[in-house]
């Protein structure tokens, strides 16, 4: 893990310009996102919020190489995703990005090592560097005495831990966090969200976390709204 601190002053890691993102059904254009710019400083944890169906996910999956736009420019620590093959664009992703999900997506048949390993099978790594390295990371999350445990036998917030654990194997540039503690109770999301600012001040990870909840967006280091495809920082009435 990096141990850059989270409050020096980094320059732009995410920069989204003027993007649009367009959904066919049909003869019918449903449009998500228009003429949308975010800019993302390196080491900010930054909360997005919005009404179900405002392009929260949608937004977190162009800047995650997910999705493309419609229109317009993505930008990560300086490389356009938009100029990227398929091919470059997910080995890009593979490197540079680690996902968690609010249901976890963990593999039920797989230890809970084994589903953090997942995301380095892609890479070059000996079994040996997979080893440590996936520990160091169950090391982080507090998670190395279940290292042998499969997800049935853990709880909710230890499942969401390995999925943590899996999404900083790698060591990425960027944490995107789709309602991480939406499916936790009280006390396990706060626990979430305990590690999450561990991840962003501790070892200067960047994060974007897209959630309902206002005790959740509270931990970040600020919050903006996003409303009808278009971003604010006042919650739209």
């Amino acid at each position: 893990m990096s141990e850059t601190a989270a409050n020096r002053p980094d320059p732009a890691l995410v920069e989204v310009e003027n993007v649009d993102k367009v959904f066919r059904r049909g003869s019918e254009e449903i449009h998500v996102l228009e003429g949308l710019s975010l800019t993302v400083a390196r080491g900010d944890f930054l909360a997005l919020m919005g009404p179900s169906g405002s392009g929260k996910t949608t937004l977190l999956n162009l800047i995650g190489g997910l999705d493309r736009p419609s229109r317009g420019s993505v930008r990560i620590d300086g490389e356009s995703l938009e100029q990227l093959s398929d091919r470059r664009l997910a080995a890009w992703r593979a490197r540079h990005v680690g996902f968690v999900f609010q249901l976890y997506n963990l593999l039920p048949v797989l230890t809970a090592e084994r589903n953090v390993e997942l995301p380095l099978l892609l890479t070059h790594l000996s079994k040996a560097r997979r080893r440590k390295s996936v520990e160091v990371a169950l090391s982080v999350v507090g998670l190395s005495p279940r290292a042998r445990h499969y997800p049935r036998q853990l709880s909710g917030g230890e499942q969401q831990r390995v999925g943590i654990a899996r999404a900083i194997v790698t060591d990425p540039t960027i944490l995107l966090c789709d309602e991480p503690t939406g499916d936790l109770d009280r006390k396990s999301g706060d626990e979430i969200l305990k590690l999450l600012q561990t991840l962003n001040r501790e070892h200067g990870k960047t994060i974007l976390m897209v959630t309902h909840d206002p005790h959740a967006s509270a931990r970040a280091t600020h919050t903006v709204y996003l409303n009808k495809g278009q971003l604010g920082t006042e919650k739209p009435e």
